[in-house]
């Protein structure tokens, strides 16, 4: 039965990327009848420039604007990167629909050096995620780590600058905005693991909102939904955050899901923990199981 046409508005951030995200989704609901507009706006994690995430509050500074816009009802629908949503969303609101996932890998960008292992030693490396420091750092400890902060076009710019040699972004970003040829070197998942749901855009609701389960519906893709479901169990069961070095990717080979995990010691930099799983799995409960059984074996390696 196709769900009765809607007018609803979507929350997002500003930047030029998010804006890509939400009117991708726009365009999707239009396609299936809904009539759809923007309400762009600015988060803390927009402004706050200066300090790492894991010093300001974590992923969810990336959220709470939006989700006011839901509580209130000036916006329907808010469309998050995944990777930035936290895993346990606040009561009274759902993840409503995962959609088919981008390119999940992690880039590196920059204007001299074709790859990491091309840099010379003691070469500046930008990134404020924990995880691609751990992750470069077991690659290349030589180099110089810097802070990284900014939407992707700011990011891109500092590079340009001559602030660093190199930087790592999510290939996904560069893809969507047209950027491919920014990218010197992919890294495979085995070179450097993704985060939790990197690459895939998640739509987050009111729970009460039936009418939009049933209007999200058709945006759905299925097996990203349980690859990110898997490795957000992970994030959860790890009490996964910006201030742990966590890394989780999920991928199916025929019916089976394949999970590898990373921890990384804050303590002890060069201390890479792993583990990996794999299951017959059908339903987002299957992930979340196989997601929990690497969990188990990544303690049980010594991760905390």
């Amino acid at each position: 039965m196709t769900p009765t046409p809607l007018t609803l508005v979507i929350a997002t951030r500003e930047s030029r990327l998010a804006l890509w995200q939400a009117e991708h989704v726009r365009a999707q609901l239009q396609a299936h009848g809904h009539t759809v507009t923007l309400l762009g706006m600015t988060t803390k994690g927009d402004q706050i420039l200066d300090r790492s995430l894991s010093k300001v509050g974590g992923k969810g500074l990336f959220v709470k604007e939006l989700e006011n816009a839901l509580e209130d009802g000036r916006a329907d629908l808010a469309v998050h990167s995944l990777k930035d949503v936290p895993m346990d969303l606040p009561p009274g609101f759902s993840l409503a629909c995962v959609m088919e996932r981008e390119d999940p890998r992690d880039a590196f960008v920059s204007p001299r050096y074709a790859s990491l292992a091309s840099l010379p030693h003691g070469a500046v490396v930008g990134t404020s995620s924990l995880r691609r420091s751990v992750l470069v750092h077991a690659l290349r400890p030589d180099l110089r780590i810097e802070p990284l902060r900014g939407n992707l076009d700011t990011r891109l710019r500092k590079l340009d600058e001559g602030r660093y040699d190199g930087i790592v972004l999510a290939a996904a970003g560069l893809l969507r905005l047209g950027l491919a040829e920014r990218i010197r070197e992919s890294f495979s998942p085995e070179t450097m693991l993704p985060a939790a749901g990197q690459g895939a855009l998640g739509i987050e609701i009111r729970s009460d909102r039936q009418d939009l389960f049933a209007a999200l519906a058709p945006l759905s893709h299925e097996t990203t939904w349980m690859a990110v479901n898997a490795e957000r169990a992970v994030s959860r069961g790890m009490g996964g955050s910006c201030s742990m070095p966590l890394a989780a990717y999920a991928r199916f080979d025929g019916g089976r899901l394949s999970l590898r995990a990373a921890w990384g010691d804050l303590v002890n930099p060069g201390t890479l923990v792993q583990a990996e799983g794999a299951a017959a799995v059908t339903t987002l409960s299957d992930a979340t199981v196989l997601g929990e059984t690497v969990v188990a074996q990544l303690r049980a390696n010594g991760a905390h």
